[in-house]
């Protein structure tokens, strides 16, 4: 069977590729940038998600109460870089989604370049998400987001910390986050 061609098959229908925008303190523009690949599927076929989990040694697999699915995901930019998106440039999507993964894999390098860590970067991260699943719903237009990014002086950029507000992971493009816009200086 060939195996990386039924995976991206897979993906093309059941899969996400989404970026959400949590507006933080702690982040050197005022915007924390969380990447994250998934896909779901019903509990008595979740035998496929353990499947790609195995193969790309990576992610997690977890219940999603939203819809009673079993979702494996991906949130770890490094993983995302180096074992997720080279499967995806090697056996592409056929569907329309296959411009939402060429941006998002843009994102995922620029994370890993630290790009967001520029004013330049931070924007063109912002604007590459814009354009991901233009059909979705968004809390914050691209304006908002671009017009609210602060300075960047002496903030340091944390990871890793998941507050009581964590943004929903995963809603088929860009997800922005509930809570107020950050304070500009």
């Amino acid at each position: 069977m060939d195996m990386p061609s039924y995976i991206s098959g897979f993906v093309d229908g059941e899969g996400c590729f989404c970026v959400s925008f949590q507006p933080s303190r702690r982040h050197r523009f005022g915007w924390e940038v969380r990447p994250s690949f998934s896909v779901s599927q019903n509990a008595d076929r979740a035998e496929l998600l353990y499947l790609v989990q195995k193969r790309w040694k990576c992610g997690f697999i977890r219940p999603d109460r939203s819809d009673r699915t079993i979702k494996y995901e991906v949130r770890d930019v490094r993983n995302l870089v180096e074992r997720v998106l080279p499967h995806f440039r090697d056996y592409p999507l056929l569907s329309s989604k296959r411009a939402d993964v060429m941006r998002f894999d843009r994102i995922c390098q620029l994370l890993n370049q630290r790009r967001h860590q520029t004013l330049e970067g931070m924007q063109r991260i912002v604007l590459l998400a814009i354009e991901m699943n233009p059909s979705g719903k968004r809390k914050y237009s691209c304006s908002d987001i671009l017009n609210s990014l602060r300075s960047g002086e002496g903030i340091v950029c944390a990871t890793g910390n998941r507050g009581i507000h964590e943004v929903p992971t995963c809603t088929n493009g860009v997800t922005l986050a509930t809570l107020s816009r950050p304070e500009t200086q």
